[in-house]
């Protein structure tokens, strides 16, 4: 497992659960507990290949997207091992937004009008076009960050001076998409695939912005629920058919496929749905509510699409929801601060509900202590997506550090 982070603590956690022996690289405190960690850095390529030929491992799991787009899967397929993610220039889907646009126009998958520019007066004038509400977005990887929903010309004048010309996300914000602004509410699809087949997991939600009511900036996400009333399996299949299925084919077409996660971020629009994004891996924090819910052997899955023979279905889930809450770090999403110390992980497992460490390390006492953004997730399941909504809360209360921040309305009133 490549990755430190609480979606790579998800799939760890789920693969430790039906017996397969996990490595990780880098891993974090909460990893260390279930899976032999290893300090190699995600972008050392030849110590990942050392690991995993030393080890003699069966599948590598890449799980953050840097590393993808960076081109780890490919330098690992090389050595002769069978990988789960796609190549760097199939990863393009995530690392360049103007990019998923053209595949997306190429193989007919609905989404918004936009606009590709490099210049603050070409932006406006984009905006003027579209009108607001208006989407700007960094082209390259932000981690998360790289979006502002821009409700009037002064924002978005702001959003794309930022970008362009105070370069706030480096080379990743020096090509901006300007997209239309889309009203409806969003849905998460995860489907898997070994380039010809996909298997799709249940519809999630996940929750962007800091504060409750979906207000203030955006993060990498503060909570995620699964199922979703809205989005019923029936439902999740046409998005498939009309948004997976068309792209995977198309990377085909192109003789560069498509092997690994892909994730939609899709909006559903009173005119019908459209594709906001691509993600080329397991969503965070979606994959902390989604795995939970899998049905026997997550490890078989990924293996079959990371070597072929992955079979063309939906991936067997339990009936039971599940939600996840993240407990974020002070001044989050800003520069969060570290070296809070963190208590009452056990307590909340004691109730229940599962905790997956993401911003965590251990200080020079041997104490857990916050060292990134999101720090940690909490997530129970439950017959109903309220009852999990009360066991993942009642476990999130238990868990403190100084500055804790957290969402409250994670779910809120799904059931209703």
């Amino acid at each position: 497992m490549v990755g430190s982070g609480g979606r790579e603590h998800a799939l760890v956690r789920a693969l430790a659960r039906t017996g397969w022996t996990v490595f990780a690289a880098p891993g974090n405190p909460g990893i260390a507990t279930i899976a032999d960690t290893r300090p190699i850095d995600m972008h050392d390529h030849a110590g990942m290949v050392d690991l995993v030929l030393g080890e003699d491992i069966d599948l590598v799991i890449i799980g953050p997207e840097a590393p993808l787009v960076a081109g780890l899967a490919d330098v690992l397929r090389v050595a002769g091992v069978a990988v789960l993610g796609p190549s760097a220039e199939a990863a393009r889907l995530e690392g360049s937004k103007a990019f998923a646009k053209e595949i997306m126009l190429a193989s007919g998958v609905p989404t918004a009008r936009s606009m590709t520019v490099t210049d603050v007066d070409s932006g406006m004038a984009a905006v003027a076009d579209y009108g607001t509400p208006v989407a700007i977005k960094a082209d390259g990887l932000a981690a998360g960050k790289g979006v502002v929903i821009a409700q009037d010309e002064a924002e978005a004048r702001a959003a794309l001076v930022m970008m362009l010309e105070d370069a706030v996300f480096g080379d990743a914000g020096l090509t901006v998409l300007v997209e239309e602004g889309l009203v409806g509410p969003e849905v998460s699809l995860l489907a898997i695939s070994d380039g010809v087949a996909v298997a799709r997991f249940p519809a999630a939600r996940d929750y962007k912005p800091i504060g409750e009511g979906n207000t203030g900036p955006n993060t990498g996400g503060m909570g995620s629920v699964s199922p979703i009333p809205d989005i019923p399996d029936h439902l999740a299949d046409e998005l498939v058919e009309t948004v997976h299925r068309p792209v995977i084919r198309e990377m085909h077409r192109r003789g560069i496929p498509f092997n690994g996660v892909l994730y939609a971020g899709i909006m559903m629009t009173p005119s019908g749905p459209k594709v906001l994004e691509f993600n080329v891996r397991f969503g965070d924090p979606e994959t902390q509510a989604l795995l939970p819910r899998v049905e026997g052997d997550l490890g078989d899955i990924l293996l079959a699409a990371a070597s072929g023979g992955l079979a063309d279905s939906p991936v067997t889930v339990s009936g039971e929801a599940s939600v996840a809450v993240v407990l974020a770090a002070a001044n989050y999403p800003g520069d969060p601060r570290t070296g809070d110390v963190i208590s009452g992980i056990d307590d909340a497992m004691a109730t229940g509900a599962d905790v997956f460490q993401a911003g965590t390390a251990l200080n020079a006492e041997g104490e857990l202590v916050t060292a990134g953004g999101r720090v940690l997730a909490v997530q129970a399941r439950g017959v109903t997506v309220e009852i999990a909504r009360e066991r993942a809360y009642a476990g999130a209360d238990l868990v403190n550090f100084d500055g804790k921040q957290m969402r409250r309305d994670i779910a809120a009133g799904m059931d209703a």
